[in-house]
């Protein structure tokens, strides 16, 4: 149709930018959701690995679906009832302590013990400040502890239905993946499927190689911290696993946080305990960096260290968690796509 007055340019335009920011506010409305399918088909994509290698077992893809899938759920109820009622236990335990610990913080005895310990601070007008600051935001940290405990119940709701898409996910990805290549023109078909075949195999073995890291982590974290008295082993062994999940930050902050844990009076903690637990996760960053995460994750995916460290960064302020978790395998996928589309292109101009 062809344009002839400016009533209709005019019209035609304001119509544009409406369905755009339409579509613009739809995925805001709709971003929580889109995070959840983001997630379960990540996941699925890690998943797709252990099926692969069953089918080449000569399991039939049913079959290697079924026993991927019972396996998973296995392992989650194994560590439901194996771990979560130790944890329960701890943070009981640790519940029970709070008032204690509060009333020895706040007693004398406390005060001079850690003025004589650390002689360079001004112990009373730290005390002083902290109980302002209490005193005067008590509202606010009311608030922002009822919003805590609703976020925590949207987050479990959350895993719930990421658990749920997960297992459709990974029952249906050949179908969704055949359904994608039709909407490709069929001269390229061939070397789209190709290459998205390459891709999803390497974001499959990314996420069971992080969650392999992670694993590591925690099993030593809880042999080592029960073995040196640290409190709560379980616990703390449980964060350094969930930490571990994050790229590059994720074990030095996990770590970080244990380490200060040890360090909190009243709850069996003690100086030499923390000391020992920093040596030891000095050491461990160390053998993961040069010996775990080189033999695990080369097998994965191959990006340059600078392209890591920006990848994460950007995806952790667009997206959260989720986005660290996804950037590094959605860098290695932009590069493969240069690589293997982009350049050969170039070069044939």
């Amino acid at each position: 149709m062809k344009i002839q007055n400016a009533f209709r340019i005019g019209l035609i335009g304001t119509l544009g930018v409406g369905l755009g920011l339409l579509i613009i506010s739809s995925v805001v409305t709709l971003q929580t959701i889109i995070t959840y399918i983001g997630a379960a088909l990540f996941l699925s994509l890690g998943l797709d690995p252990a099926v692969s290698w069953l089918e080449k077992r000569a399991f039939p893809r049913w079959a290697a679906i079924l026993t991927v899938l019972v396996a998973v759920v296995g392992i989650l109820t194994g560590v439901v009832f194996a771990i979560v009622p130790i944890i329960v236990e701890q943070v009981a335990n640790l519940s029970e302590r709070i008032p204690g610990l509060v009333r020895a913080v706040n007693s004398a005895t406390f005060l001079n013990d850690l003025q004589a310990r650390f002689p360079g601070l001004d112990v009373p007008a730290i005390t002083k400040s902290v109980t302002d600051f209490f005193g005067d935001n008590l509202t606010n940290i009311t608030s922002t502890v009822i919003q805590s405990g609703l976020a925590v119940v949207g987050g479990v709701f959350g895993a719930l239905i990421i658990l749920i898409l997960t297992l459709y996910f990974t029952a249906s990805l050949n179908n969704m993946k055949r359904g994608m290549y039709q909407l490709v023109p069929a001269s390229k078909r061939e070397r789209f499927a190709d290459i998205s075949e390459q891709i999803t195999k390497a974001v499959g073995r990314y996420v069971v190689g992080q969650v392999a890291l992670a694993s590591v982590n925690g099993v030593l974290s809880f042999i080592f911290l029960s073995i040196i008295g640290a409190p709560f082993p379980a616990l703390l062994a449980f964060l350094a696993f969930l930490f571990s999940l994050i790229p590059l930050v994720g074990t030095i902050t996990g770590s970080i946080l244990i380490v200060l844990t040890c360090l909190i009076p009243g709850i069996g903690s003690s100086v030499p305990t923390a000391i020992a637990a920093a040596i030891y996760y000095i050491i461990y960053m160390q053998v993961e960096a040069y010996v775990l995460s080189p033999n695990i994750m080369n097998r994965a995916v191959s990006v340059p260290g600078a392209v890591v460290v920006i990848a994460a960064l950007a995806g952790g302020s667009l997206l959260g968690v989720l986005g660290a978790l996804v950037a590094i395998p959605v860098a290695a996928s932009i590069l493969m796509i240069i690589k293997q589309v982009v350049i050969p292109r170039q070069n044939e101009l």
